[in-house]
């Protein structure tokens, strides 16, 4: 989840380099459709408004450090998903221009898979752990009330059933023990895909 996230970052400031170099080869200079637009992409993809391509990486770039928690999983989803789309528009325009995409060919992928590839890996390990958190809540649980029943069947038992009893408590007790040790280490690892989220 950590180098989903950090590949991610990094993709990203590739893309920006190419961007930068894009946008110093004024690529858009003679296009006089482009030169009459308002700005490259369409509203529901970018807030920008220009004719520079580093100019919305700079919005993916914010986009990125400023990602909802995750506990907020619809807001955090559909974040992450909009800097996939928006990565891919940004190459779709960098390959747009055959001459400029042929002369830096090493450079941008031939598919936007990477970016894409990279945007699930950070979906499905926060998923995943979200998943691994509500499992362990339901047999801490499923313990508590093993413990809470065999509690209750003490009173009235005799000597041998009182001694059972106990020996069973203990034992789901310990069990209880590992299952709230798991239940922290998980939350501390959300807590670390959050503070990645939000830088």
């Amino acid at each position: 989840m950590n180098q989903a996230f950090l590949k991610l970052k990094n993709k990203l400031e590739q893309l920006a380099t190419q961007a930068a170099q894009f946008d110093n080869a004024k690529w858009f200079d003679k296009n006089r459709y482009i030169q009459n637009q308002p700005s490259l992409f369409d509203s529901h993809l970018f807030h920008t408004k220009s004719l520079l391509l580093a100019d919305y990486v700079e919005e993916i770039q914010t986009a990125l450090k400023n990602l909802p928690p995750e506990q907020n999983r619809h807001a955090y989803q559909f974040a992450v998903e909009q800097v996939g789309e928006q990565m891919q528009a940004v190459i779709k325009v960098l390959k747009s221009t055959p001459v400029w995409a042929k002369e830096n060919k090493l450079n941008i992928p031939k598919k936007a898979k990477v970016y894409r590839k990279a945007v699930q890996r950070i979906m499905q390990s926060s998923h995943e752990l979200y998943q691994e958190l509500s499992q362990n809540h339901e047999f801490e649980r499923r313990l508590q009330e093993m413990i809470d029943i065999r509690k209750s069947q003490l009173d009235g038992a005799d000597a041998e059933k009182n001694a059972q009893l106990n020996a069973e408590i203990l034992a789901l007790h310990t069990r209880l023990g590992r299952c709230r040790k798991a239940i922290s280490a998980t939350e501390e690892k959300i807590q670390l895909l959050e503070k990645q989220g939000n830088r």
